[in-house]
């Protein structure tokens, strides 16, 4: 047993020396249980294996059964705590946002109302606007923060996954205390830490086809951060056949992208622009490529001034435009997207057609 114990704290001291996230760790232990017990079950007594790894499988049964007595009191745990900083935020946050700004408001957003392009209408119709964030992560978070910092007045944000200690490297919304609390509850927190004038709405689930087009629906634009195909091509056709702009970044090492997806107005879908997935390795996640801290701060800040102009009617947004930001070498550049007639999601003979 002791030999199976050291192995595991081998196993874990590996894992941290290669950045390994928390949860991957946790499955490499608990793959060696799976095979430690599998090894007392299908080997006769008095095998060398069983020998080396305590003889007897109702020690590790037990041992199995109180770990897992143990995570699931982890989860309840956290899960108290999420709830209680959700009960919290709920309580300083400000119940009515109808009528005239605040004193406090007003300071606030002084910045923005001095400008011409803004002025007090704009800033009205930031307060009055519903935004959708798709992801709380790398893209997610600057763009949440500088959302809710503009007081936009309703903001909803969905995302499945949990804060992981690698994540702390660029999703600046979340700190290290957050690490195993959902990331749209972390989130909602700092956001509201922010700004108490806003309302946010956490949804801690996966976007799927049951839900993603009454959910888009709901808001008024649509902001894409996530990190896989199967989504970005879902959260299109959902905005397509909701009418719906829809403002898609992406990032990879040292170069990120954004454009303003709105076949309504006349500009290409994103499946216009990218008829079908790439193949795989071809575009490999952040965590196969890497990426460096700042550039989803760059690119998401930048998605959060495409929506601000959007609902505040200020310039001109990057409509049938992808700017693409190379940090490495501190070039952009912008590039015009065309609509394809036989998209199957914009195009003539597809159903929003």
């Amino acid at each position: 047993m002791i030999l199976v114990l050291a192995l595991a704290a081998f196993l874990w001291a590996v894992g941290a020396l290669l950045k390994l996230p928390y949860r991957a760790r946790l499955y490499m232990i608990g793959l060696l249980y799976v095979g430690v017990l599998f090894i007392q079950i299908v080997l006769p007594q008095g095998h060398p294996l069983r020998l080396a790894t305590g003889q007897s499988a109702a020690l590790w049964i037990i041992l199995g059964v109180f770990a897992a007595l143990a995570a699931a009191y982890g989860r309840v745990v956290r899960a108290l705590k999420a709830r209680a900083e959700r009960k919290e935020a709920a309580e300083r946050r400000p119940v009515a946002r109808e009528g005239r700004f605040s004193s406090s408001e007003l300071e606030r957003y002084a910045r923005h109302i001095v400008l011409r392009e803004i002025g007090g209408p704009g800033q009205k119709a930031l307060r009055n606007a519903r935004v959708l964030v798709i992801g709380a992560g790398g893209l997610g978070a600057p763009a949440l923060q500088y959302l809710a910092a503009a007081g936009v007045g309703t903001i909803g944000v969905i995302d499945d996954d949990v804060v992981e200690n690698a994540n702390l490297q660029r999703q600046v919304i979340h700190r290290d205390a957050d690490i195993g609390m959902p990331k749209v509850f972390s989130a909602q927190a700092a956001m509201l830490a922010q700004n108490p004038h806003v309302e946010i709405l956490p949804y801690h689930r996966r976007l799927d086809e049951a839900i993603a087009h009454q959910l888009v629906d709901e808001y008024d634009v649509v902001l894409d951060g996530t990190d896989n195909s199967e989504t970005r091509y879902l959260v299109n056709r959902a905005a397509v056949d909701r009418r719906k702009p829809l403002i898609s970044g992406a990032l990879s090492q040292w170069e990120g992208q954004l454009s303003v997806f709105d076949p309504a107005q006349g500009a290409p879908c994103y499946q216009c622009v990218f008829p079908q997935a790439a193949a795989a390795g071809l575009a490999p996640s952040c965590a196969e490529a890497g990426v460096i801290g700042p550039l989803p701060g760059v690119i998401g800040s930048m998605m959060a001034v495409e929506a601000i102009k959007l609902i505040a009617g200020a310039g001109q947004v990057l409509r049938g435009e992808m700017l693409i930001y190379d940090a490495l070498w501190a070039e952009t550049r912008k590039i015009k997207l065309k609509s394809r007639a036989d998209c199957p999601v914009c195009g003539k003979n597809s159903r929003a057609a």
